[in-house]
């Protein structure tokens, strides 16, 4: 098909664009230039200018004196909490939740999706869609409370269910064993579905010629699954994993709180709720600052190690 040759008239307005300084370019995109102001401000205002309240993790803050007035101390904060009896325990639950929050949450949304895309029933995908999606829209306080009342000793009906089976009365969310399986099964049914839907607009932005080449060579239901189906979700798959890892360090405070007691707080207290109660109960501003720091800095190089990887391994990656 051939092209017709563009007029020199053409070729001004196409070249136009790019010609001229920086002052033009933003009188001519102007509208562009204000619609990016808005999230523009709210990154300024709420994430870089607390950056500068991050110099308390170094100093013996006081109210008085300010960030500035507040005596410099170094590391001193950093020791004291890698050196404090505590220090181990957090650093194992935080790690351990996470990591089992990631080995069960991160695949549980692939899986629903690949099986909804196999429906072919209109309805029953539908419906299936909004029973895995409603509990999303569940406050985590709800939430809890949900929990608390479905495990709760002689009145939850998980633990009539034990009872009918003839076992004794289990406290659940006494026994600190329980808590993280607690913890992540419920995570999972809350956020499968709304993960779902990624990986779902993934699935629909998959070539349907691919699908047809495949039924035209005899392929199973399986062997498209496992030939386009998946290689299709990898990008999205490897950028949530970046992602996921990125936040490892970052357990949910609100449920884990929430979910706290005086019976499983050795498998319940991680580096975010102890930061809340020594910070802000404790007032021990600078101390739970060096630990928020020390807290993000770990999320930080576990994003940087995960994204090399993934660069390495793959054309998909953040940077």
């Amino acid at each position: 098909m051939s092209t017709m040759p563009l007029s020199k008239e053409g070729a001004k307005i196409n070249s136009q664009p790019y010609s001229g300084n920086y002052s033009q370019k933003i009188k001519r995109h102007w509208r562009m230039y204000i619609l990016i102001l808005l999230p523009l401000a709210y990154l300024i205002i709420f994430k870089y200018i607390p950056m500068y309240g991050a110099q308390i993790a170094f100093r013996d803050y006081n109210v008085m004196q300010g960030f500035s007035g507040s005596e410099w101390v170094g590391m001193k904060h950093f020791n004291d909490f890698i050196s404090s009896p505590n220090f181990w325990m957090l650093l194992k639950n935080t790690l351990l939740l996470s990591i089992f929050q990631l080995f069960v949450g991160f695949p549980a949304p692939i899986i629903l999706a690949l099986a909804l895309n196999e429906i072919r029933a209109g309805f029953f995908k539908k419906f299936t869609q909004l029973v895995t999606f409603a509990p999303y829209f569940i406050s985590t306080v709800v939430m809890v409370s949900m929990i608390m009342l479905f495990l709760t000793p002689r009145l939850g009906f998980v633990d009539l269910i034990v009872k009918g089976l003839g076992l004794e009365s289990i406290n659940f969310l006494g026994i600190p064993e329980y808590f993280k399986s607690i913890y992540v099964f419920s995570d999972v049914w809350q956020h499968v579905g709304y993960g779902a839907v990624i990986y779902l607009a993934a699935l629909a932005g998959i070539n349907p010629d691919l699908y047809e080449a495949a039924r035209v060579d005899g392929a199973s239901r399986f062997q498209k699954l496992l030939h386009i189906d998946i290689p299709g979700l990898l990008p999205a798959a490897i950028i949530m994993l970046i992602l996921n890892v990125g936040q490892i360090m970052n357990v949910g405070f609100e449920k884990i709180f929430l979910m706290q007691n005086a019976l499983n707080l050795s498998a319940s207290e991680v580096i975010s709720t102890y930061v809340y109660k020594v910070g802000l109960i404790e007032a021990n501003f600078s101390f739970s600052a060096a630990v928020g720091l020390f807290n993000s800095i770990i999320n930080l190089i576990l994003l940087l190690i995960v994204n090399f990887i993934a660069r390495r391994i793959s054309d998909t990656s953040l940077l």
